[in-house]
């Protein structure tokens, strides 16, 4: 059995879930995890926002209108007066629930619960339309069988469990439909997976079910090499393994979500990335497989401050860099590029929450720069060592660019960057124009 995801923008409207619809009824079993329509869980964040801040009267008046919008997705959706009725009993009850928090006490677990809504009103529609359509198909709530534990991170064993039981269950049906996202957390309380965790949603599941593959789509075809929205000449790159996916996805790759492929990876599950827009294209397939001396792809992290730490303490001294990282650990940031010298330590962050009082206390151990408004372009491939002239060749492509930082050899499939933020563009044109053989990508 598969796994299929479909992101928001795949289920935007009637004519995509329609399309939808017709890609995963093809007569093979399957479990298809859906988002919420494209911006709904937005509107849910800013609805929310105003319960926060008690502007009651702006948050009703979003709902409304929000609500408004389902009504032409139903209308256009549903063929038959039955089943537009149906679909309208739904939203309407989900609606209600949301307008009830307009009246009481709102807290972060008040804002969970709204935030779920989304997926709970795209998988309703899109079971019932598959219904009226005489498909077979069944709605799986992911609040039945998705969990996390007391750190927060998916309980693997009690999803495998109860997702189980629930395919047992339901065993004659052809289609099962779940949500992506939304979850309970150790109490028992509705939680989600962060942004963008659908993907995480169908990788858990794979690995539930010991899937034969996992395909996320979306609105692009596949994961290209470079950023094609300011560099020319990009191509879908056809295969990629899960090293390298991660790599991309955490230093910038828009279209997977960092944390998808590790269920995927450890149960050896392929992912493939496609695109609902195109669907005859073969988009990239994920896998644990690595082409050997090969580089993939470019990607970029926007938003990044570099700190550096000069010390004379440093010197032969142990102890020192715990506790520099310690100060980062105590205010929840995280660090992503770091080098040293006998008497320094550059070190890169995309979350400068915080940056006052880190460099505050980091001045007890040290001089301490900070530059701002930079990013990090990363090269992925396979950079093992013994690969010789990569690194050359890469360096040389930046030759024109002037670098804040490198980092390499902490991972066998990336050479990062740090560049300022003006230069990005010229640096990923240039990496492109030199890395890359165009023909032979396009192939």
């Amino acid at each position: 059995m598969k796994v299929l995801k479909f992101g928001g923008t795949s289920v935007g409207s009637a004519a995509r879930m329609k399309e939808v619809a017709r890609l995963v009824n093809d007569g093979q079993k399957k479990i298809v995890v859906l988002s919420a329509m494209s911006g709904t869980t937005n509107t849910l964040v800013e609805i929310s926002d105003y319960l926060h801040k008690k502007n009651i009267h702006a948050a009703s008046e979003t709902i409304n209108a929000l609500q408004q919008k389902y009504r032409h997705h139903v209308d256009e959706l549903y063929a038959h007066d039955d089943c537009k009725q149906k679909a309208w009993e739904i939203i309407s009850s989900i609606f209600d629930n949301i307008r009830s928090y307009t009246k009481g006490l709102f807290t972060l677990y008040e804002e969970k619960i709204i935030l779920a809504q989304g997926e709970l009103i795209s998988t309703q529609m899109f079971n019932l339309y598959l219904q009226e359509q005489g498909i077979n198909s069944v709605l799986l709530p992911a609040l039945d069988y998705v969990r996390t534990d007391k750190d927060s991170e998916p309980d693997l064993h009690f999803i495998r469990k109860h997702l189980g039981e629930l395919v047992e269950k339901n065993s004659d049906a052809d289609i099962y439909v779940t949500q992506g996202y939304i979850c309970r957390n150790i109490y028992n309380e509705i939680d989600n997976l962060q942004r963008g965790g659908s993907d995480y949603t169908a990788s858990l599941v794979g690995a539930a079910i010991d899937a034969d593959e996992i395909q996320i789509w979306t609105d692009i075809d596949g994961l290209h090499n470079n950023d094609p929205r300011v560099v020319e000449h990009t191509f879908p790159i056809r295969k990629l393994s899960f090293d390298e996916a991660a790599e991309l996805a955490y230093f910038g790759a828009k279209i997977l979500h960092p944390t998808c492929v590790q269920p995927a990876k450890s149960a050896n599950i392929p992912v493939r990335l496609l695109n609902t827009m195109e669907p005859e294209a073969p988009g990239t397939l994920i896998s644990n497989d690595t082409e050997r001396g090969k580089i993939k792809a470019i990607a970029v992290k926007d938003n990044i401050t570099a700190i550096k730490i000069k010390s004379s303490r440093m010197l032969l001294a142990y102890g020192f860099l715990r506790k520099i990282f310690e100060i980062f650990e105590s205010y929840h940031t995280p660090i992503d590029v770091v080098c040293t010298s006998e008497v320094g330590v550059s070190m890169s962050i995309d979350n400068d929450k915080n940056l006052d009082e880190i460099v505050s206390d980091l001045k007890n151990y040290g001089t301490v720069e900070v530059d701002t408004d930079l990013c990090t372009v990363c090269v992925v491939g396979d950079l093992r060592y013994e690969n010789l002239g990569f690194e050359a060749k890469i360096v040389d492509a930046l030759r024109d660019i002037p670098v804040r930082m490198i980092s390499y050899g902490g991972s066998r499939y990336n050479m990062t960057f740090l560049i300022k933020a003006e230069d990005k563009v010229k640096a990923l044109q240039m990496l492109n124009d030199k890395l890359f053989n165009h023909d032979e990508g396009k192939a």
